[in-house]
């Protein structure tokens, strides 16, 4: 039965933190400098940008990752992928004006998406809250079923931000194969042997709200295992 344990804890954790390592190591694979791409990440997104004329777009760098920010209508890309003339640069600045593309169009997958982000981020807090004051509740109430209520509540709270992520996962592979995969292909910025490389970038940049699905997942197994 340990060992059985054991397995199982594996398979969790494996699947949990695979796709993580995944994401990390494909960006990873492709970010060697590339003399023969004749700009940078930051250059690519501003040259996007000014040939499907998404007016009023900037692009600049940032140290918060790689992301399109709706209300200030900014491409904002990691120093590397900024700076830098790779594959994964090109690629993921493709995948972020794909967002921008989004927001131009005001396409609805978008729209929640920013929706949901903003209910997140208060159920965040409060949960945090919960967390918090919990024990010290159950204490002076003198019933640990305040404990248990209040607790609930907070792995409830922590639960949506589980579901964002799995309900904006369209938003982003429409970001990274409908939109930016035929901007570099039709618009012969890379060649086919590129164009794969570049897919699987694509593909990682989709990815990543999974594995943050997936994180989470974890830490409300960790909750419901402190409950019980």
């Amino acid at each position: 039965m340990a060992i059985l344990g054991i397995i199982g804890l594996l398979v969790v954790l494996a699947a949990i933190y695979g796709p993580q390592y995944w994401i990390g190591h494909t960006m990873r694979r492709h970010s060697a400098e590339r003399p023969d791409f004749p700009g940078t990440g930051g250059e690519m997104a501003q040259h996007l940008i000014e040939r499907l004329e998404l007016k009023g777009v900037g692009v600049e760098a940032t140290d918060a990752g790689d992301h399109y920010d709706p209300g200030s209508r900014t491409v904002r890309l990691s120093q590397a992928n900024y700076s830098g003339a790779s594959l994964t640069a090109v690629a993921v600045a493709a995948h972020e004006v794909g967002h921008a593309l989004q927001h131009h169009r005001g396409e609805r997958g978008l729209a929640l998406r920013q929706s949901l982000a903003g209910l997140t981020m208060m159920t965040d807090r409060i949960a945090s809250i919960f967390f918090i004051a919990a024990p010290v509740l159950a204490i002076v109430l003198r019933a640990p079923v305040a404990l248990l209520g209040m607790a609930v509540i907070g792995i409830g709270l922590l639960g949506i931000r589980v579901v964002v992520h799995l309900v904006t996962l369209p938003v982003e592979y429409d970001a990274s194969f409908n939109k930016a995969l035929p901007l570099l292909r039709e618009g012969g910025y890379l060649g086919d042997e590129d164009l794969a490389g570049a897919r699987s970038v694509l593909k990682a940049a989709a990815l990543t709200y999974v594995a943050a699905a997936l994180a989470g997942l974890l830490n409300l197994a960790r909750w419901i295992r402190f409950l019980r």
